[in-house]
């Protein structure tokens, strides 16, 4: 069955008006019968998205209708102002999973520049896309965004006959191959930038710190990152995926298990993930890790400041916030203690209000905040990028929802760069903290090869 529908956007664009022309967008759209996301995805736009959540939501989208980008330290807040600018006068017919959103994310840093290898990737930014396709539990969605209605109708009649040739499932394949990989961070190194977190941490400098290193894998052949993520999605079908390509850039794209935050109405969810173990062979194998981190002090510990500091952030916020009883989140090659938490906010926030006040985390940034990220710059010997930072999207009414971009890579030609984080505590060491960051290459390493 086809259902069209059609309703103005008034999204703002990249480019200013020229004369006469309007600067009002409109979209159409039109149910669908299931496509390959893949197929769609992995055509020529230097700009395009893909976006799944555990729940079933996923996101495809191509070309750029409307762009909002930042920098420094007031860029979160600048969003925010661009995009009340172009969604005002928002006005959208049809189902509301099918309506237009904003994706992007944000660099961990605030002073981050976009040079090699995060060429395209500014500190905050975001694209509405001009073609977009929708699946969940409503059906699948075509969108079409134009500044014209006639552009957005033809739009919408061309792609539709596009895709109804695409297959309705697109083969995975398998990895292209490793040929070599290298570290930015020796092991000599490593152990020297835990003993300088443990010496702050004994100096009551700092309570918790993550650093993180990078992995630079040399493939046989370039990467089919639309396939990589459908491999994922079989492997760790309870995590986000996400792909982001950018003009003159690479392409971000990975599986991260933990939500920053997820906004509807002035209901929102999110989660303390801290602390980690390694898989079992058997499931009694898997009971003894889960035992020994339940009971371990250093992992409570980890976990606790995460719960805190997040309790703390949301607060001012909230009406009212709950925190639920810790369980085990497990996945196809790690366990993670998880402290999933909710609350209701005070007033009517912009999602972009909630992923300011909570990023980074404990689980991605340390204790004190200020202090932690001053020993993430001194002492990390690569850019994090966009690895570790917001990941996600939000629409014209300010809900929205947020991953942590960790367990991801940054793909270029035929080189895709891995990033993996651990967090020091005060009983810390070294040698098993090395071990833990191996484990989370696994997940985009292992499909690779």
């Amino acid at each position: 069955m086809d259902r069209t529908s059609g309703g103005r956007q008034l999204i703002g664009d990249s480019r200013p008006a020229s004369a006469g022309e309007s600067t009002e967008l409109v979209s159409r759209c039109r149910e669908l019968e299931d496509v390959s996301f893949g197929a769609i995805v992995e055509a020529d736009d230097a700009c395009r998205i893909q976006w799944a959540t555990p729940d079933g939501l996923e996101v495809v989208g191509r070309g750029v209708a409307a762009r909002f980008a930042a920098s420094g330290p007031e860029r979160f807040d600048e969003i925010r102002t661009q995009a009340a600018a172009a969604f005002d006068g928002f006005d959208h017919v049809g189902p509301a999973v099918a309506r237009p959103r904003a994706f992007g994310g944000f660099s961990f840093h605030d002073g981050h520049e976009p040079d090699p290898p995060w060429n395209g990737f500014e500190p905050a930014s975001f694209v509405v896309p001009r073609v977009l396709v929708t699946r969940s539990d409503d059906g699948t969605w075509l969108t079409t965004v134009a500044r014209q209605a006639d552009e957005a109708a033809r739009r919408l009649e061309d792609w539709h006959e596009r895709l109804i040739d695409l297959p309705a499932m697109r083969p995975s394949g398998s990895g292209p191959g490793v040929r070599s990989t290298r570290r930015t961070t020796a092991p000599a190194a490593w152990q020297a930038q835990v003993e300088t977190a443990l010496d702050r941490i004994a100096n009551d400098d700092l309570t918790k710190v993550v650093l993180a290193q990078a992995l630079s894998v040399e493939l046989d052949g370039a990467v089919d990152v639309p396939a990589t993520l459908e491999r994922l999605r079989r492997q760790y079908p309870n995590c986000y995926r996400f792909l982001i390509g950018r003009e003159g850039g690479g392409t971000f794209f990975g599986a991260p298990p933990e939500r920053l935050v997820s906004k509807r109405g002035d209901r929102v969810e999110t989660e303390a993930l801290a602390g980690s173990v390694p898989r079992g062979e058997t499931p009694e194998e898997d009971d003894e890790h889960v035992e020994r981190m339940v009971d371990s002090r250093k992992f409570q510990r980890e976990h606790g400041l995460v719960v805190e500091a997040i309790r703390d952030q949301l607060a001012p916020l909230a009406r009212e916030l709950a925190i639920d009883e810790q369980t085990i989140r497990r996945l196809a090659t790690i366990q993670h203690l998880q402290t999933p938490i909710s609350a209701t906010l005070e007033r009517d926030h912009h999602v972009l209000d909630l992923v300011e006040a909570l990023h980074p985390t404990p689980a991605v940034g340390g204790v004190p905040p200020r202090a932690a990220l001053e020993t993430i710059r001194e002492t990390e010997s690569f850019d994090r990028g966009w690895y570790a930072a917001p990941i996600g999207w939000f629409d014209a009414a300010g809900d929205g929802e947020f991953a942590v971009g960790i367990r991801s890579g940054l793909a270029a030609d035929e080189t895709v760069t891995l990033f993996a984080g651990n967090g020091i505590v005060a009983d810390s060491d070294p040698n098993e903290e090395w071990e833990e960051v191996q484990l989370k290459f696994r997940p985009i390493l292992d499909e690779l090869r």
